[in-house]
């Protein structure tokens, strides 16, 4: 059984679809990021940096926090979606995720979507870059059928939830033929639908 501490976020899509992905069971403890009990003492001995999600894999009493490193983790442990012949490849775009995508597309969330009109310079400047990232994820699925090659890894599985917020974005996904191939066949993976919905059950993913 693994324990998945997490909100309906990106980052909690990542480990939810994984799991799904995988056929583990496991069980889900909401934590609310909207009232701060990431940053309660119990959470914080799970989770140093106080963010979601972290999971404890009752069969062996370890607690792993860093959604990058859950995926790491959870493919090693199955023996899916981490193939040691592209590992490498897979390690780049993984850590590509985890420092660029994720945390610039981060930031345009918190400018334009949650926050416009603070800051002009925030929303400009996070707003290129998130547009920037999308014409590179799409010159490198022009040439690679998911991102790390010919076969879906734990790289796509931690990419594919921020793009799942491209209505939030106002770039037009759509705009991005490859992108937007790539964003839909993933879409339709039934262990991806099931993973978006971990926390609402009538969740449906948005359409291009």
């Amino acid at each position: 059984m693994i324990e998945l501490f997490s909100a309906n976020t990106p980052n909690g899509w990542k480990i939810s679809i994984m799991l799904e992905e995988i056929g583990y069971e496991y069980k889900v403890t909401k934590v609310d990021i909207g009232k701060d009990e990431q940053f309660k003492p119990e959470f914080i001995k799970l989770s140093p940096f106080g963010k979601i999600p972290v999971i404890i894999d009752h069969d062996s009493s370890k607690s792993i926090f860093e959604s990058g490193a859950i995926l790491m983790y959870l493919a090693d442990k199955s023996g899916k979606l981490y193939n040691e012949k592209d590992r490498l490849v897979i390690n780049q775009w993984l850590m590509a995720q985890m420092g660029t995508v994720g945390p610039m597309i981060g930031q345009h969330h918190q400018f334009h979507h949650y926050n416009p009109g603070k800051s002009e310079f925030g929303e400009e400047r996070y707003f290129k870059i998130t547009k920037r990232i999308y014409g590179e994820l799409d010159a490198r699925l022009k040439v690679s059928k998911f991102l790390a090659g010919t076969n879906y890894t734990i790289a796509d599985i931690a990419t594919w939830p921020w793009m799942a917020r491209h209505e939030w974005h106002d770039i037009g996904l759509k705009n991005y033929k490859n992108l937007s191939r790539w964003y839909s066949e993933i879409a339709e993976r039934e262990a991806v639908v099931k993973g978006y919905a971990f926390m609402d059950k009538e969740a449906k993913i948005p359409k291009l």
